[in-house]
């Protein structure tokens, strides 16, 4: 889970989404108590569920490291397939763009003659 948030894709998507939530809780008083309710809500759901959860997690431990070993052998070669996983959000937007004003310039110099 760290390498994958540590992604440059995700982790810009996250900073995205995250500007996105505060600027919506900071211009809307109402949806902003709703937000806080939710937030405590989950995050006393989160304290319970590891208290709970911590037993049977280390006794899983074993597992859960080869998981996460395969897992991150997985990545890896999934970040070799797809180029787009270490660019952050921005950088995609930008080569998009400019990839799609090439074709369209393209397509009218086409056109035109």
């Amino acid at each position: 889970v760290r390498e994958v948030a540590n992604l440059s894709l995700v982790s810009s998507a996250c900073d995205v989404v995250s500007a996105a939530y505060a600027s919506t809780k900071e211009s809307h008083p109402y949806l902003r108590s709703v937000c806080d309710a939710a937030e405590m809500g989950v995050q006393s759901v989160t304290e319970a569920t590891a208290s709970c959860v911590q037993p049977v997690l280390a006794t899983l431990e074993p597992h859960v490291t080869a998981a996460s070993e395969y897992a991150s052998k997985g990545l890896d070669k999934l970040g070799e397939k797809l180029l787009l996983l270490p660019k952050p959000v921005e950088q995609i937007l930008s080569d998009t763009k400019e990839m799609l004003s090439s074709r369209v310039a393209g397509v009218k110099e086409a056109v035109s003659s």
